[in-house]
């Protein structure tokens, strides 16, 4: 993982991320099935996942997070899985874990706060490569990514839709 996104190789083609395999899974049509049947508590599991992260998703966008600066004032993103992630923290606790964990809880940590909303909206697309947002990394379970699929971030920064657009 390189932070800032320095150790990334944009010049070749952008592999497939499986959270765009996610995001279709989450999208698959749930067509009505026997209560009894297999398929039906796979589809209602799937049902039940997707309203959960779509509560998620709500509060996150109505929620001013935390931002981590560098010293350029810019914001701390880290890249994996050919997508770049921009860090975000419900609040200090969750930031000074994150700082803990990465061995620099003595130093100070300058920060920001951003509505969720504008964050995904406006900060994702302004990074010109595919990007998300991770909130709360290094809190385990508590951590939420919201990956650049449609639904999440604005169609024009989401890789399922470029995805498709260049197949078409």
């Amino acid at each position: 993982m390189a932070d800032h996104g320095g150790g990334a190789d944009s010049s070749g083609p952008i592999r497939r991320s499986r959270l765009a395999e996610y995001a279709e899974l989450a999208d698959a049509d749930v067509s009505p099935v026997a209560p009894a049947s297999p398929e039906a508590s796979e589809a209602e599991d799937v049902a039940r996942r997707r309203r959960e992260f779509a509560a998620v998703l709500g509060e996150f966008r109505r929620t001013a997070v935390l931002l981590p600066l560098d010293a350029d004032e810019t914001p701390l993103t880290t890249d994996y899985g050919g997508i770049r992630w921009i860090l975000a923290f419900s609040n200090e606790s969750a930031l000074a874990r994150f700082a803990i964990a990465r061995g620099e809880g003595e130093r100070e940590w300058a920060y920001q706060r951003v509505l969720g909303a504008r964050l995904l909206d406006a900060g994702v697309p302004a990074v010109g490569v595919p990007c998300g947002v991770a909130l709360d990394a290094a809190s385990g379970a508590e951590g939420v990514l919201f990956p650049p699929v449609a639904g999440i971030v604005p169609d024009a920064a989401a890789v399922d839709v470029m995805n498709e657009e260049a197949s078409q």
